[in-house]
């Protein structure tokens, strides 16, 4: 189970890369440069003695993006390990029912039983 913490923090920075650094300037240049991260409510504009009040609902839709890319991503992969899974698990059961059929303990014994027989 450590193993997939481990990888699963390693593909999240993965994945959190693609969207920062792919995705986003691509939306970024189809939306003329509008970065959905910089979208914000001003509840107080800055003055020179406090500092801006404002609700930045576009980081909370780029963690919506980020997430949704890392679930689509994350059952991408697992799809295709099934299917990869089950392709080698149809071929197993191919080459099993291509082997001939062995006989039995009690074949055999019936065998060496007849053939001691028609010696004596």
């Amino acid at each position: 189970m450590a193993v997939g913490v481990v990888v699963g923090g390693a593909f999240g920075k993965i994945v959190t890369s693609l969207v920062s650094d792919i995705i986003t300037p691509f939306f970024g240049y189809i939306t003329a440069n509008v970065s959905v991260a910089d979208l914000k409510y001003v509840l107080t504009p800055a003055t020179e003695e406090t500092a801006e009040v404002a609700i930045k609902y576009g980081l909370f839709i780029q963690n919506i993006i980020d997430f949704f890319i890392i679930a689509v991503s994350i059952f991408a992969i697992i799809s295709l390990m099934g299917y990869v899974r089950e392709k080698f698990e149809k071929k197993e059961e191919e080459v099993k029912a291509e082997e001939p059929a062995k006989p039995t303990v009690e074949e055999l014994l019936t065998e060496i039983r007849d053939a001691l027989k028609a010696e004596k």
